[in-house]
């Protein structure tokens, strides 16, 4: 889920790919080839071939029910895959003995709340809800029933319940100039068309544990924009190789904004240069919260002279776009989230009665994690809105309303989960697709 970088403004059954586990029944052993089989839409990465042979309805809806398991029906020892693990750089391996950080990695999985395992069953529950969206979003489709496919998946996945697991944000379904924090509200009627850029952001949690990883799809009538898509995720792949403890953050962002600026895209007999948005950006995730104390910029900051940390959760996110590589607020608001600050609002602040018991289901059905209006209505919520703009007023909820560039622009989007472990970087949303 996009950080905006307000520095900027004022001025964020098994793996997809050789893995030291692999488990057996996994539908990711088919490779690339058979992702690009399934799914409907491109991502960034060729079209793939126009004369494939039709599968069968039965095979199709049986890959199709094996991807929405229950993660526990498949995984029954609980031991879920390991990201794809990268070395550090040889001064971050020189810091430490191998045997010292192989204990630290040991103390980390003894904590009930660090375990890893916590993160890769999330990751593992994305990468399922993710194969089964692409192969089922279709132009046509109205967006409520695009987020509705996506978000009962992970419901389904990786079994919700409560604020225990379940999704960690609401679903960014954003399209074409629109970059970030579009999810439909009720009674949205949008259809996806077959020449929209469509930016897909999904989170999954377990106890906490965010899985936020994004992909970018576009469909038979969008082909021309796919050098937008390849250059945001090379960007992306940029950040995660330079990403590591101790890598300043504002020397990341620098690398990002080189590799994507490095791209052009040809549209209609026009070059059109691919710009880094500036003032979005990563972002480090901490546990049930979704955007944590640091940004990851994608564009350069010589003087942000952050570090990465040992332990922590980062999403390597990027942007790009043919307008002006600036995002602003526009359309109607559809993320919240509990303010950091809320805690120190006095309660007195909240005068309405609506608004007191609309607090109440927030904390109990999301407590800091962001939610929509989709979401208060599921938890049976009725006549909420001026409940919520009066949350919003005293500071106790933050609203994000959708970020875009300019109308007639395209922006992509695509991003990873890393996490920084003792021993090596741990890519925990990686597979086959991206």
């Amino acid at each position: 889920m996009a950080s905006q970088d307000h520095h900027q403004q004022t001025n964020n059954d098994g793996p997809l790919f050789n893995s030291s586990v692999s488990r057996g029944g996994s539908p990711y052993h088919q490779g690339q080839a058979g992702l690009d089989e399934q799914q409907g839409g491109h991502t960034g990465k060729g079209g793939g071939s126009k004369n494939k042979k039709k599968k069968k309805k039965s095979s199709s809806a049986s890959a199709t029910n094996d991807l929405l398991k229950p993660l526990t029906e498949i995984f029954k020892d609980l031991a879920f895959p390991v990201g794809e693990v990268c070395e550090y750089k040889a001064e971050i391996r020189l810091r430490a003995s191998t045997e010292e950080l192989a204990e630290r990695e040991r103390l980390d999985n003894l904590d009930q709340d660090k375990q890893y395992r916590l993160v890769r069953q999330a990751a593992e529950a994305h990468r399922r809800v993710r194969m089964y969206a692409r192969q089922s979003i279709k132009p046509g489709m109205t967006m409520t029933e695009v987020a509705d496919l996506i978000e009962n998946g992970v419901r389904t996945v990786v079994e919700a319940q409560g604020l225990e697991r379940g999704i960690a944000f609401p679903t960014g379904l954003n399209l074409n100039e629109c970059a970030a924090h579009y999810t439909p509200n009720p009674g949205d009627k949008r259809i996806l068309l077959d020449t929209d850029v469509l930016k897909v952001d999904i989170g999954v949690h377990v106890k906490g544990r965010i899985c936020d990883s994004a992909f970018t799809l576009t469909f038979d009538g969008g082909r021309q924009w796919e050098p937008l898509l390849e250059a945001v995720r090379a960007a992306t792949e940029t950040g995660i190789k330079e990403a590591g403890i101790d890598a300043r953050l504002g020397e990341i962002g620098a690398a990002i904004q080189e590799t994507m600026e490095s791209h052009e895209c040809q549209v209609d007999g026009r070059t059109l240069p691919i710009k880094a948005i500036r003032n979005l950006c990563g972002h480090s995730i901490e546990q049930y919260r979704i955007h944590g104390s640091h940004s990851v910029p994608i564009v350069a900051e010589p003087d942000n002279v952050i570090k990465m940390i040992e332990g922590h959760y980062y999403a390597i996110e990027t942007f790009g776009s043919t307008g002006l590589g600036y995002t602003v607020e526009r359309g109607a608001c559809s993320h919240y989230y509990k303010s950091r600050n809320s805690s120190s609002v006095p309660a007195s602040s909240v005068t309405l009665f609506s608004a007191r018991k609309l607090l109440q289901t927030i904390d109990q059905s999301f407590g800091t994690l962001p939610f929509c209006r989709r979401y208060l209505e599921r938890a049976g919520e009725k006549n909420y809105l001026l409940g919520l703009k009066h949350l919003a007023s005293a500071g106790i909820i933050d609203e994000c309303p959708p970020l875009c560039d300019v109308e007639g622009s395209m922006t992509a989007q695509f991003e990873h989960t890393i996490l920084l472990r003792p021993t090596c970087k741990e890519v925990v949303s990686r597979g086959i697709d991206y």
